[in-house]
């Protein structure tokens, strides 16, 4: 720094040290929301949400125009593999993971043994069409708690279901990741990482849903106590006075950034765990307008723009 750039190098200096002196002082908050993320995250969305394009290279090629790096399938019952792979290939989208497209039906905990071995025949199904799509991630609603179904029974029988499972995941080297959703199971972080850590194993982790937090908790919070478990994001938002005004489930009818989500502390609650990675729309998706628009509110909340 010279005299000729028109500031010395002492000014220069001093007005660093008033400037770092002023973002100490400041709250916290202020402080997260100054602070330029440093976690990489990559967009992507479910593959329901693309409403045009006749084959599969078409709607990948339409995500990828509008932004996005990656999509998410659903299996079993997706598409074939040779023409997601040939999409993937021929548009350079990639697939990140896959939906369980069983998990809320047959599901891991039901008292009938039956369910559970078709709930569990479901999952080693989508973990083979992961790793033909290319992908890495399952994510799977592990349990489900409900009159019939009492939480502690969902606890033990889904675990022992998942334990059957891991020998094939670690083959093929698919990760089974858990998301937190609305089913009355795994109701705080604390227990949600109980549940990963008592498996001992590499397999398993979080497929985090920030806005699935927001009605009852704070996604921030979440995310610094699964830490490392997080291996996969969704991105939705969620508004507590739409929900108080309209009903629950319309908390959820709110664009990306205009609900409650308090996005500068969940971006530095990310870049605390050192999290990378993928973060995929679950919103309603459409046509390619509708596609761009979703993929600039995730830039914004995602870079503070």
């Amino acid at each position: 720094m010279t005299e000729s750039n028109g500031v010395s190098r002492r000014e220069f200096v001093m007005a660093s040290a008033v400037a770092a002196a002023a973002l100490a002082a400041a709250p916290a908050g202020a402080r997260a929301a100054q602070r330029l993320p440093r976690s990489r995250l990559r967009k992507a969305l479910k593959y329901g949400m693309i409403a045009e394009g006749s084959t599969v290279t078409e709607k990948f090629s339409i995500a990828r125009e509008c932004g996005f790096e990656g999509v998410e399938m659903d299996a079993p019952g997706g598409p074939p593999a040779d023409e997601v792979r040939r999409a993937s290939e021929q548009t350079g989208l990639e697939v990140p993971g896959v939906v369980d497209s069983v998990h809320w039906r047959q599901t891991l905990g039901d008292p009938d043994p039956d369910v559970r071995a078709q709930g569990r025949a479901a999952l080693e199904q989508a973990i083979r069409d992961c790793k033909a799509y290319g992908g890495t991630s399952v994510l799977l609603v592990p349990a489900v708690v409900n009159k019939r179904i009492p939480y502690a029974d969902a606890y033990e029988r889904s675990q022992a279901e998942i334990r059957r499972v891991l020998p094939l995941a670690s083959d093929l080297g698919i990760t089974i990741a858990f998301e937190n959703v609305w089913n009355h199971f795994l109701l705080s972080p604390i227990e949600a990482a109980r549940y990963t850590d008592e498996f001992e194993s590499p397999m398993v982790g979080w497929h985090f849903d920030v806005g699935n937090v927001v009605n009852f908790g704070w996604p921030e919070q979440w995310i610094r106590t699964l830490g490392k478990r997080i291996t996969r994001l969704d991105v939705k938002e969620f508004s507590r006075r739409k929900r108080d005004e309209e009903g629950l489930w319309k908390g959820f009818a709110v664009e990306i950034g205009d609900g409650d989500c308090d996005w500068p502390a969940v971006m530095a609650a990310l870049d605390d765990i050192g999290y990378q990675g993928w973060a995929a729309a679950e919103v309603a998706g459409g046509d390619a307008a509708r596609l761009r628009d979703i993929a600039s509110r995730m830039d914004r909340v995602f870079t503070g723009g």
